[in-house]
């Protein structure tokens, strides 16, 4: 078989894997670099480059950051806001929803802003009394128009980058995304607003993530704590917090002896309370026994740090009570000046991007927002070896000559090689693949067909990976289509054909925008 033949067979398989589901993500990834090594498609520095490559390390880095926004209150604290300015009107409530996850989505990518806006929004449905339904898909959809707002949106955007760098024709600012990613965002929430209320369904999810805005009362409330023997001011704030643990069966804690006041023998925690059965044991001192809780009093890291212990089971815990909790926490200005500094550098392009997300990722650890254990945890692995092992797929693409005759293809299928003609044809072929599989994975195999389609037209390859970019941003159709789409169909109620119906006019609006739009700013 050549080379050409070889690449189709393994995209083909790659993609059936994909739709399949059962094998996890990673591991077919990891299969195709090794099965483009086998093969003798490429070498072996080839067939691994890409987990070292500096997109995959920059998309690493902006974990971190998202990390250390979240858990220092800063996403908290800007849902306390979206709630006291939302009121009672509908529109106003989906437009403010639309406009903080764009704003944190351009900043911190769209799995990082979902994620820390979910709890917030259900909390707004409940407290408002409307159906969940009715804002989680939007929240997840402008997302995805906000991931066009800047280069740290989304992987795919520093792929396409690199790639119009690569092409010989200059990456993309930082901003520049926004000249098309402001009209996708302006049209996304008209649509919401309009047709939303009529195209969503009216129901509520079973699986709804516990709110803990208000944690410090519920446990002041459970354990019935009055004012003089406890202050809520000063045992709930940024430095210090509360948790309640349980004695589970076989700890060492059972037959102990504590009573409320007494200091933890670490000497770092406040024994609060005591409960058995839901009754609190008074006082004076109690032998612990399986199943009894106990309510806790300590600085944020000490909590942190000893509630791992297997001899307690933690009821919530304290790492994420505070990011929900506690706006501005301990940290918050130091993250922001971090995150303002990396789009700073990012803007100006005083250094490579992957220099500034670096940096930036340091510079959380160095100034205590985050420690090195909890800055390993936030990079998501899943997304990062996807992305480095899938790239070698492009190089194969290109290299084999794959790209350029799917190109030939492509172009012949659209006529007289017609640009917009050319846009049209991509646009169709990346969101169909993207509500597939992984929108980042449909890049990788997209641009270099793109890319050379461009060439063989005998146009820029600019707009024509910039469309790309915005198609790969319309994952609207299917739950499966991104992490951010099946997030939210547990605690939003949806069922998988709810999403199609408010998707299809945003993917027409996107398909407008990428066509049409796109070279209006980046000519061909």
């Amino acid at each position: 078989m050549s080379d050409i033949a070889i690449t189709f067979t393994i995209v083909v398989a790659i993609v059936g894997l994909f739709v399949w589901n059962r094998i996890p993500v990673v591991i077919v990834a990891l299969g195709t670099a090794l099965a483009l090594w086998a093969t003798g498609v490429l070498d072996l520095g080839q067939a691994l480059g890409g987990l070292g490559d500096p997109a995959v390390i920059f998309i690493a880095s902006l974990f971190v950051v998202s990390a250390g926004l979240d858990a220092t209150g800063v996403t908290a604290w800007a849902g306390q806001l979206l709630i006291a300015q939302a009121g009672e009107s509908r529109a106003r409530l989906l437009v403010l929803v639309g406009l903080l996850v764009s704003l944190l989505t351009a900043l911190i990518s769209v799995n990082g802003a979902v994620a820390a806006l979910l709890p917030v929004v259900i909390v707004t449905a409940i407290r408002l009394g409307r159906p969940t339904s009715q804002l989680l898909m939007p929240l997840v959809f402008s997302a995805h128009a906000g991931s066009m707002l800047a280069l740290t949106g989304t992987p795919v955007n520093v792929l396409v980058s690199e790639a119009a760098l690569e092409a010989g024709v200059g990456g993309f600012g930082y901003f520049e995304f926004a000249i098309v990613g402001i009209p996708l965002l302006l049209g996304t929430l008209a649509i919401i607003v309009v047709l939303g209320e009529r195209l969503l369904p009216d129901r509520s999810g079973r699986s709804m993530p516990s709110d803990l805005s208000r944690h410090a009362h519920t446990l002041v409330e459970q354990y019935r704590l009055d004012d003089a023997q406890f202050q809520l001011d000063t045992a709930f704030n940024s430095t210090t917090g509360l948790a309640e643990v349980v004695i589970p069966p076989r700890s060492a804690l059972i037959g102990k002896a504590m009573f409320p006041g007494m200091v933890t023998p670490s000497g770092d925690l406040i024994v609060r309370a005591i409960q058995r059965k839901g009754e609190n044991q008074g006082p004076d001192e109690t032998v612990l026994a399986v199943g009894d809780t106990l309510l806790l009093q300590g600085p944020w890291q000490k909590l942190d740090h000893h509630l791992a212990d297997p001899d307690v089971l933690v009821v919530d815990a304290p790492d994420l009570v505070r990011r929900q909790a506690v706006p501005m926490g301990a940290g918050a200005k130091q993250a922001i000046a971090v995150l303002l500094g990396m789009v700073l550098l990012l803007a100006t392009g005083l250094v490579p991007p992957v220099i500034a997300g670096l940096l930036a990722a340091c510079a959380m650890v160095l100034c205590g927002v985050l420690s090195v254990e909890q800055s390993y945890r936030a990079i998501n692995w899943t997304t990062v070896i996807l992305v480095g092992a899938m790239m070698p797929l492009s190089t194969a693409m290109s290299q084999s000559g794959a790209a350029a005759l799917m190109a030939d293809r492509l172009v012949a299928l659209v006529g007289d090689g017609s640009p917009y003609a050319l846009l049209g044809g991509l646009f169709v072929l990346t969101a169909i693949l993207g509500q597939l599989i992984s929108n980042t994975a449909t890049a990788l195999i997209i641009i270099p067909i793109a890319v050379a389609a461009a060439v063989e037209v005998g146009i820029s390859p600019r707009p024509v990976l910039m469309s790309v970019t915005v198609a790969a941003a319309a994952s609207f159709l299917t739950p499966v289509a991104t992490p951010v789409n099946l997030m939210v169909m547990g605690p939003g109620g949806y069922a998988f054909g709810d999403y199609w119906k408010l998707g299809l006019p945003l993917m027409l609006w996107f398909f407008v925008v990428a066509t049409f739009v796109v070279p209006m700013f980046w000519s061909f």
